[in-house]
């Protein structure tokens, strides 16, 4: 028989509210844009974003927060950027060559491009900032593993060789704005965190702390300067008061929406929503250094006892798939597995086996992401009807990320958003060295699984190697997978030339505000 307690108490449940209303409420964003008649910026008005949480920090290379990246994405480049279909397209770059050993990648870089403060970009920032990740030992690190140099022959030219094929490095420099091409100046300054100065179509101005961060339009944006004057993204938790703003016109766009609400949205003629399947995904991970979570039996008990539908509907009203891997059915890459379908008796003879009883677990969640915190009780109510007692510790967000990067939790709820290639998908969270492997996953086998994948350039072989490998991490319960959720985003009718991606990038840079 075993049995464990976990030593912190039971943090109570609260969810953050801005200026709490009821729904239909005005909500008073002191005309810092919108579309009743508020300021206008450079070329355009100010368009009011509502976004459900406040970034961590500012920094693209260190902040592992996706409300930061919201901002980000509209302040940084990357070499290369994800279309609507996330393939790869030029942006700082404007071409590139791969030899024919696949080990020399040659970049060639637009011209004429500036940073927000006026000096002139060039591939020596590349060099500069994928370096600084590199050594610096960064939380992207891993995305340049193969990486031998990083080398600038003449100012519109980056040069990467690579010791083995790596058909990933451009998902891995382009997949999302923790890889942006940052300032030297501004790094060394130490203003990035609270300052961030890039090349994107957005300016940062101001930062009002627990409340908003405001961006100007870059007239001089290699793109083509923005036809908004600038973007203002309020911190809004509260999905119902975000709401209220954007049905009284006094935000135009957001995401901080509650998933009951989503059905009449859709109805709703006044209100643009757009929801599309995404290839994030929520999951729980054992912390596999603690007993008895080092035995496998236990995590697939758990594994078992979960009703992921309940799960699903109690958190997303619907607006989510049902999966036991992590990617999605819309991806090429997506893999069959449905082996943990609910059973409690198999799930009650694991734990036998594994002389485990009257257990006491405790299950770590973050009110930043308040569907974790919803997920929490349906999860602690299925766990109880095989013993287990769930102890809910309910933290913020900073304190979750600590917590987890010291080990300090029994089970943890948590989502990865905006994976695209398959090795973003598992070798961080799942290689023995895997820099994200906070639940202490280790499988040789998985290892050369993940290892050969990161090399093989051939689409059928890579399939065959990540079947195998997300099916083993799956059978190990390295992360028990619950759900893909949909993005779901909402926006006034004014709102022109945005569109909802899978990926969740928020781009600004072609929307305009039509008169009303």
């Amino acid at each position: 028989m075993f049995r464990r307690r976990i030593g912190a108490a039971l943090a109570t449940v609260s969810l953050l509210a801005v200026a709490a209303c009821s729904p239909g409420e005005g909500v008073d964003l002191e005309n810092n844009g919108g579309t009743g008649g508020a300021e206008a910026s450079g070329s355009g008005e100010t368009l009011v974003a509502a976004i459900a949480g406040e970034p961590d920090q500012l920094d693209p290379h260190k902040t592992s927060a996706y409300f930061s990246f919201q901002v980000l994405e509209n302040v940084y480049d990357t070499l290369v950027e994800p279309d609507e279909s996330l393939e790869m397209q030029p942006a700082l770059a404007k071409s590139w060559e791969v030899s024919d050993d696949q080990l020399t990648w040659t970049f060639t870089l637009r011209e004429d491009v500036t940073f927000h403060d006026g000096s002139e970009f060039s591939a020596e920032d590349v060099v500069y900032s994928y370096n600084r990740i590199i050594d610096n030992e960064l939380t992207n690190s891993y995305r340049f593993a193969s990486v031998e140099s990083i080398k600038a022959p003449d100012p519109s030219t980056v040069v990467i060789k690579v010791s083995q094929p790596t058909p990933s490095l451009l998902s891995n420099i382009g997949g999302f704005k923790g890889m942006a091409i940052v300032s030297e100046e501004n790094v060394k300054s130490g203003e990035i965190q609270d300052n961030p100065i890039g090349t994107g179509p957005f300016v940062f101005e101001s930062y009002t702390p627990g409340d908003s961060i405001k961006l100007s339009s870059n007239p001089d944006y290699w793109g083509g300067a923005p036809e908004l004057g600038g973007a203002t993204f309020r911190f809004i938790s509260e999905g119902t008061t975000a709401l209220a703003g954007l049905t009284a016109g006094e935000v135009d766009w957001t995401d901080s929406i509650p998933p009951q609400r989503v059905a009449g949205l859709e109805t709703n003629p006044d209100v643009e929503v757009g929801k599309v399947a995404s290839n994030d995904y929520w999951y729980l991970a054992l912390n596999q250094n603690r007993e008895p979570y080092d035995d496998v039996r236990v995590r697939q008990a758990i594994a078992y006892a979960l009703d992921r539908d309940a799960i699903t509907q109690a958190v997303s009203y619907g607006n989510a798939t049902v999966n036991q891997l992590a990617i999605p059915k819309q991806s090429t890459w997506y893999t069959e597995y449905n082996k943990y379908s609910k059973n409690l008796d198999k799930a009650k003879s694991l734990l036998d086996e594994a002389g485990v009883d009257e257990l006491n677990m405790g299950l770590m969640v973050t009110t930043q992401y308040p569907q974790t915190v919803t997920a929490a009780q349906v999860i602690a109510d299925q766990l109880s009807k095989i013993g287990i007692t769930t102890e809910i510790r309910t933290i913020d967000f900073a304190t979750w990320l600590d917590e987890q990067s010291q080990g300090n939790f029994d089970m943890l709820m948590l989502g990865w958003l905006g994976s695209i290639d398959p090795n973003d998908f598992y070798y961080n969270q799942h290689h023995s060295e895997g820099t994200s492997n906070f639940q202490g996953y280790s499988n040789p086998e998985v290892d050369k699984l993940l290892e050969a994948g990161q090399t093989e350039t051939n689409l059928e072989k890579r399939q065959e190697i990540y079947d195998k490998a997300a099916t083993m991490i799956a059978d190990d319960a390295s992360y028990i997978y619950l759900y893909n959720p949909d993005v779901v985003q909402a926006w006034n009718p004014n709102v022109k030339g945005y569109e909802a991606r899978s990926d969740r990038a928020i781009r600004f840079r072609d929307v305009s505000l039509a008169d009303n």
